[in-house]
């Protein structure tokens, strides 16, 4: 059986991966694709209980290196749980954060430092994606965005991340331009402030070009 690949979305906050999820799993729908859409933290019932801990806005003090092991304990569930199997049964994965947030965030954004999180990436043996999209944006139009979502949905008392300084997210952004430079053949950033639809048509451009439809 042929094994499905691995897509995950990243980007600052408001810069919209969850609208290109569901983009996405709209065209692979249409192309009559296997593909499961999933996220992190959470995706599984014991990640979901992390998510919580870890998104709270006014939960309790959370050191770096304890929010860094907490959101890598939701990976390795995830992994084994959810996106292993998927991929397995031929099925494409398509997860709104992964890794790279990982190493935006708590690595270069909280300063933990990427050498120490790729070390226990590679003891937890966590898969690697095949494609990543960094949904690229200004700081400020993307907090904007997502604190107005929050308000709309009621989530605000989980917008701890939303919370943090214009520094903290200038930071995440650089973090993500940085993996970019890094992995150029894997990771793609993306103009991600025209509509849904427009940044879409660059997602799809690259996954046509690496026959994802097919």
């Amino acid at each position: 059986m042929k094994v499905g690949k691995f897509v995950t979305f990243e980007g600052i906050e408001g810069c919209g991966k969850s609208r290109q999820v569901c983009l996405l799993g709209q065209a692979l729908e249409d192309h009559g694709v296997p593909f499961i859409s999933t996220y992190q933290p959470g995706g599984t019932p014991f990640g979901e209980e992390l998510r919580r801990i870890l998104l709270r806005k006014n939960g309790p003090k959370r050191e770096p290196l304890v929010e860094l092991l907490l959101y890598l304990a939701d990976r390795y569930q995830h992994l084994t749980e959810v996106i292993e199997p998927a991929l397995a049964r031929g099925q494409h994965v398509i997860c709104d954060r992964y890794h790279d947030a990982t190493l935006a965030y708590q690595g270069h954004a909280r300063n933990i430092g990427f050498r120490t999180i790729d070390s226990l990436s590679r003891v937890l043996k966590l898969r690697i994606p095949d494609l990543t999209f960094v949904l690229d944006l200004e700081v400020k139009v993307g907090l904007r965005r997502a604190r107005e979502r929050n308000v709309v949905e009621g989530s605000e008392p989980w917008g701890r991340f939303e919370a943090e300084s214009l520094q903290f997210h200038r930071r995440v952004r650089e973090g993500y331009r940085l993996i970019a430079q890094k992995n150029p053949e894997r990771v793609f950033v993306i103009d991600a402030s025209g509509t849904p639809t427009k940044v879409f048509e660059s997602v799809r451009e690259i996954l046509e070009s690496k026959r994802f439809f097919t």
